[in-house]
């Protein structure tokens, strides 16, 4: 699947809008905003059942934004398990996004974000 056939994507994001900026956590983040990057239609899904969740929290968002049937999850950081949970669902992951959910998208659809070939924190991380 190329960048170009993702019909939507999970930006993990700390409000619920694309001008939220984007939340470095993907397992604790407080919300995911779901796009369409090419109609630029969103919807945001909290996802404070998993913000102080006390393990857990990055398989329990990777089932959440799965079941949004996304292709793609835009983030700044993924923990092994979430990212195993993600990949054997299908979903692509991309790190290292910041600033805001629309330029997390932009960049994303530019090419600037890397595919990530695995997780690139370790499980329990808690950076802002």
């Amino acid at each position: 699947m190329r960048k170009e056939d993702v019909m939507k994507i999970a930006v993990t994001s700390q409000g619920p809008g694309i001008e939220s900026e984007v939340d470095a956590r993907f397992g604790r983040a407080r919300y995911f905003v779901v796009m369409d990057p090419e109609t630029g239609a969103f919807r945001a899904m909290d996802n404070a059942q998993n913000l102080n969740a006390s393990q857990g929290a990055g398989v329990q968002a990777a089932r959440t934004v799965c079941e949004a049937d996304v292709e793609a999850v835009v983030t700044g950081n993924v923990g092994p398990k979430a990212f195993r949970a993600l990949v054997s669902a299908g979903v692509r992951v991309y790190t290292g996004a910041t600033g805001t959910v629309a330029q997390a998208v932009a960049a994303f659809k530019a090419g600037t974000l890397e595919e990530a070939g695995g997780a690139n924190v370790e499980g329990h991380w808690g950076g802002a």
